[in-house]
């Protein structure tokens, strides 16, 4: 039921951010029936080019933590947008926060896309981050909250807006409430 209700959300944040962000083409006279197979060719093979980088830059670049392999999957200055409504510019900066993640959970991984979508220039992807709360998380007062070891699991959505092969803009979404209740510090 969960995965259900995860498909229908992605399915409707991707709908919302393609009407949002597409604009009219300028007017062009129709090609002919046989120049326009190449073109939607080419616009297939861009898309599954992105979905392939995405899944690399999940499985094997975040995960593994190669923070120095990002410009093979993000523009210098992304735009990314996270589940908790901020919003932030550049490559170092989003690398910084990613970093974050893993001081109290090491393990943290994204090992599936159960769900991958692409539509032009935009993709689209579920996933399930994982990993064990086991070290002191830093809050920003300077303290730390020690370690419950409780593994959490999360259904996750990426949303990117890509160019020349590299994402411009990144919409972040999983649940922060789950989050913390997981890993044993909300209810």
């Amino acid at each position: 039921m969960q995965t259900r209700k995860h498909i229908k959300i992605a399915a409707s944040l991707l709908t919302l951010v393609l009407a949002a962000c597409s604009r009219p083409a300028p007017y062009a006279p129709a090609a002919p029936a046989a120049a326009a197979a190449p073109a939607a060719d080419a616009v297939e093979g861009q898309e599954q080019a992105n979905l392939a980088n995405f899944d690399d830059l999940d499985y094997n670049v975040f995960s593994g933590q190669k923070w120095d392999d990002f410009p093979k999957s993000h523009a210098a200055d992304i735009v990314v947008h996270w589940p908790d409504g901020r919003t932030t510019t550049g490559l170092e900066t989003h690398i910084a926060d990613l970093k974050q993640m893993f001081v109290y959970a090491p393990d943290t991984r994204i090992k599936q896309h159960p769900i991958k979508i692409a539509q032009g220039s935009y993709t689209a992807v579920a996933g399930v981050m994982e990993g064990t709360f086991s070290a002191p998380m830093p809050t920003p007062d300077g303290k730390t909250i020690a370690p419950t070891n409780k593994a959490f699991k999360l259904d996750m959505v990426t949303i990117g807006r890509w160019e020349n092969g590299v994402m411009q803009e990144e919409w972040l979404f999983w649940d922060n409430q789950a989050f913390m209740k997981q890993i044993g510090l909300g209810q």
